[in-house]
């Protein structure tokens, strides 16, 4: 196994961090035993008592413009959720109820950029906007349409094998670019929703990432990933071994599912089915501190309440699939996963 990696502890860049609201001003930090915590620039809530809202908020659009993951809808701003400071190690929420509804039990998802830095990228036809953490494989794009075909700067110096990209303004679906969907550079999947894989060349210009870009484009109509004079943003992560891991598998409807390696123990999973309609699924290791029959889970796709079963594992070097239904475990199904460490393979302990 190697003896160094660029991330060697997952927590200092990437942390799913549980609270409870108090309906007032509230600070939550990442940090956890062995780290200091970190500052970070996307942060993703969910209110895992109530059917609320799951809001994303980053540093790049500041802390009182949030989207939703669950709608369409465009960009908010203030009200119900909003984050005073991105802080160094964690976040200070308002009293809104969509991060701090009192008595509720949260989870915040957070990950690591430029740590509140930005700088202006020239390498696409599209001029963006980029914070970026080149080490973890993340950045936070944010750009005007031209209403054309073109390029967008990532800023990661390594080809993204997931885009999450969003409309601030008007309202759109969000679309999702994966390296483990069939032709990732012709095929969608939207994250608002529960269908199956998209055919379509007309997100992505049917053109693949590359270390420096990504495609977009606008036949005249519609906004797709470049409306002339809509405003964008996108979440963009690249693979790095030890830390973060993409791709895809096929269920076989059993109990014992098949088992993903990944090279590390998991702290964030995400999961949807590619082949049939079926909703996202969110695990993570703060809300399931052991492997059991009820896993808890979030879907991104709706604003339900969190949910418990055992639909899967986190081990030392990967991950299984631990539930029949089709929604994570269909016979025959394809799904694709995006996950994230805790510790890479040599440094991690079983659950």
């Amino acid at each position: 196994m190697p003896t160094t990696y660029a991330i060697p502890n997952g927590r200092t860049v990437m942390d799913a961090t549980t609270y409870t609201g108090n309906g007032g001003t509230i600070t939550v930090n990442n940090s956890d035993s062995g780290t200091t915590g970190f500052k970070p620039d996307l942060v993703w809530c969910k209110d895992r008592t109530s059917a609320l809202n799951n809001i994303l908020m980053d540093s790049v659009r500041g802390g009182t413009q949030y989207l939703i993951s669950n709608s369409t809808a465009a960009e908010g701003n203030g009200g119900s959720a909003t984050i005073n400071s991105f802080n160094t190690n964690g976040f200070t929420a308002g009293n809104g109820t969509a991060l701090n509804t009192n008595g509720d039990a949260f989870v915040a998802w957070q990950w690591q950029a430029g740590s509140g830095t930005t700088s202006s990228n020239t390498n696409g036809s599209v001029t963006s906007t980029v914070s970026k953490n080149t080490t973890a494989g993340f950045s936070i794009v944010t750009y005007t349409g031209t209403g054309t075909t073109g390029t967008v700067g990532h800023g990661l110096g390594i080809a993204p094998s997931m885009i999450i990209l969003k409309s601030r303004t008007p309202s759109d679906s969000w679309l999702v670019y994966h390296s483990g969907l069939p032709n990732p550079a012709t095929n969608t999947i939207i994250l608002n929703d529960t269908a199956a894989v998209q055919t379509s060349s007309l997100n992505w210009n049917s053109t693949s990432p590359t270390s420096s870009v990504f495609s977009v484009y606008n036949p005249g109509s519609g906004g797709y990933s470049n409306g002339n004079g809509y405003l964008y943003v996108a979440y963009c992560w690249a693979a790095i071994a030890g830390f973060s891991a993409f791709g895809s598998y096929t269920g076989n409807g059993s109990s014992s599912g098949p088992f993903i390696y990944t090279g590390f123990r998991p702290a964030f999973l995400l999961v949807k089915c590619t082949s049939d309609a079926e909703d996202w699924y969110i695990g993570d290791d703060k809300r399931n501190t052991y492997n059991s029959s009820s896993m808890a889970f979030l879907r991104p796709d709706t604003s339900q309440a969190e949910i418990s079963t055992g639909w899967y594992a986190f081990y030392s070097n990967g991950f299984q699939m631990t539930y029949p239904g089709t929604d994570t475990n269909g016979s025959g199904r394809t799904y694709i996963y995006a996950a994230f460490a805790e510790n890479p393979f040599k440094y991690a302990n079983a659950r």
